[in-house]
């Protein structure tokens, strides 16, 4: 099968990259100053820190501000940042929401906690993100929501989808979890439907912490109704004198908000150092016949949580899974696959959510026919990169692609 000279790892060949890739050193010094910080003035008044409090404030004015302006909240996950957003809009119970194919549990869950009921719609040709055919295809008369990701920092085409809501009276939510600081059209992503949720745990862009999260909006009306449910329902920003309506306690603290400032002063440097190596590495493989980087909408600009690779297997002696495993036998971080869809789960085809009533469902599961989202499924795997990767790990993971699409092209 292999026909370089050159034995591929995979096969008992030697690796061409043997030390372990460096780690990503998220955190460091800054960070356990701004959290030491905290602890010292606890210490030093002997009041223990909560949530709600200056830093907290500081962070969300400053979060807020690097979205251009608005209202935004720390949250204690992204999931529910997400469940806030979708509380905002009052829906009705038995309302439908477009949703993502492709993206976190965390990121359809919400829905169906809300009482509603999530529509996968299919991803567009050559991603796994959405397109806006696809989402009109999937709105029905009960539709009342839709909620876009930008999985892996690759943005949405939001303008057509705006339209397409405005159209049908739809509110829209952008699952920005894996999109810290990417851009569509010149304007930073999660600014451009009615309302955003971020990630801020551990894995993500930046963090606040082991996990953690923020909801932004520029609809006071939206941040005030999703201030409340995070926070069991109190009255902020109305005359009430108690708990207005249903809700949670998702609130981030004053730990984590310290982190968090930190960390978002790194933000701009993180994202243009990860476009680099993608760029890096894509230019280095430009004359591969059958992989290169994921391609993306155009007038955007990727965060790259991850950098998606697209392989054209109909040019391989092998399949895309086995492409992906040989250049990991490499020795170079990369996954063969990304099967992150939750119509597949079993908590969402047996529909286990309340008891076993099936509810928010009022029929029978029917699978989904989702023919762009399984060939994107087919086509694509992932290479974790960080921001902290040198030349020398461009250099390695350009030569271990080479290697392999040598030994397995037809």
């Amino acid at each position: 099968m292999v026909k370089s000279d050159e034995k591929l790892a995979i096969d008992g060949g030697k690796a061409v990259r043997e030390k372990p890739f460096p780690p990503r050193r998220l955190f460091g010094d800054d960070e356990k100053a701004a959290a030491v910080e905290v602890f010292d003035e606890s210490i030093a008044t002997g009041e223990a820190f909560g949530y709600g409090g200056k830093r907290e404030q500081e962070y969300e004015k400053e979060f807020a501000e690097r979205l251009g302006g608005g209202f935004a909240k720390g949250t204690n996950s992204g999931t529910s940042a997400l469940l806030a957003a979708i509380a905002a809009l009052e829906l009705e119970p038995g309302s439908e929401v477009v949703c993502p194919p492709i993206t976190d549990p965390g990121g359809v869950m919400p829905i169906v906690m809300m009482n509603c009921i999530p529509v996968p719609a299919d991803t567009n040709e050559f991603s796994f993100n959405v397109g806006p055919e696809q989402i009109a295809a999937a709105i029905t008369e009960r539709t009342r929501a839709i909620v876009v990701a930008p999985i892996f920092g690759e943005p949405v085409d939001m303008d057509p989808i705006m339209e397409l809501a405005g159209e049908k009276g739809l509110a829209v939510v952008e699952d920005a979890a894996q999109a810290h600081g990417a851009v569509y059209r010149g304007s930073t992503v999660g600014t451009h439907g009615d309302i955003a949720a971020f990630s801020t745990m551990y894995g993500k862009h930046y963090a606040s912490g082991g996990q953690g999260g923020i909801f932004f909006t520029r609809n006071e009306d939206l941040f005030w109704k999703a201030r409340r449910f995070m926070d069991r329902g109190k009255p902020f920003g109305t005359d009430e004198p108690n708990n207005v309506r249903l809700g949670l306690n998702l609130n981030t603290d004053e730990l984590s908000a310290a982190i968090a400032r930190v960390q978002l002063k790194k933000l701009p440097w993180i994202v243009e150092r990860r476009q680099s190596v993608a760029a890096a590495v894509s230019d280095g493989i430009k004359s591969l016949q059958s992989v290169a980087l994921g391609k993306i909408i155009p007038d955007a600009k990727a965060s790259y949580w991850h950098m998606r690779m697209t392989v054209d297997a109909d040019k391989l002696t092998v399949d895309k899974d086995t492409f992906a495993e040989a250049l990991a036998a490499e020795g170079i971080p990369a996954s063969p696959s990304y099967r992150h869809i939750p119509a597949e789960h079993v908590w969402f085809r047996s529909r286990n959510t309340y008891g076993s009533s099936g509810y928010p469902w009022t029929s029978p599961y029917e699978p989904l026919n989702l023919p762009n989202c399984e060939a994107a499924v087919a086509r694509n795997f992932l290479i974790h990169i960080h921001e902290n990767w040198t030349d020398k790990e461009i250099a390695d993971t350009v030569t271990a692609l080479t290697k392999v699409e040598k030994a397995y092209l037809k």
